[in-house]
């Protein structure tokens, strides 16, 4: 019979270690759970709190008792692979520049429309399949921050 630490993490779970670690090497410490919710584009900090505590109870993350921004990634466990196609540097280079000039205007935009924002999620996904973890965290924060625009600016019309 399995322990609970071989029980792998969904692709949500992994993807908030990922988040995680990334973060503490950048910062040199633990996210809130509100950075992390921003982040990963979680819409309720007990959303991150359920995925945080069945992280912990399955051991691939630890936290201090009674301290923030404690959260220390134990193990990462590697998803089954899918073999792609491997980009090089300035293909890399070119996809996420690409992506940088579709959010730039998209937050330059008076008219927000839903299916550019749904394109922009697209285009994150892609990001993540490929592998280019670091760049789709930057562009789900700034996607978050689109869509709440959007939200916001969509129910100002019903309400005006």
């Amino acid at each position: 019979m399995s322990n609970s630490s071989s029980i792998r993490p969904t692709m949500k779970q992994y993807n908030l270690m990922n988040y995680i670690a990334e973060f503490i090497s950048i910062h040199g410490y633990g996210p809130s759970y509100r950075e992390i919710m921003s982040g990963c584009g979680y819409s309720s900090v007990a959303t991150v709190a359920e995925h945080i505590n069945n992280l912990i109870a399955r051991g691939h993350l630890r936290k201090r008792d009674r301290s923030a921004r404690s959260l220390e990634v134990i193990s990462i466990p590697e998803p089954d692979k899918i073999v792609t196609k491997q980009l090089n540097e300035s293909e890399e280079k070119w996809l996420v520049e690409k992506l940088e000039l579709f959010f730039k205007e998209q937050e330059a935009a008076t008219v927000l429309e839903s299916s550019k924002i749904d394109e922009l999620y697209v285009l994150v996904g892609a990001l993540k399949v490929l592998g280019l973890d670091g760049p789709a965290y930057m562009f789900i924060r700034r996607l978050t921050e689109l869509k709440e625009k959007y939200e916001d600016r969509k129910s100002k019309r019903f309400v005006s």
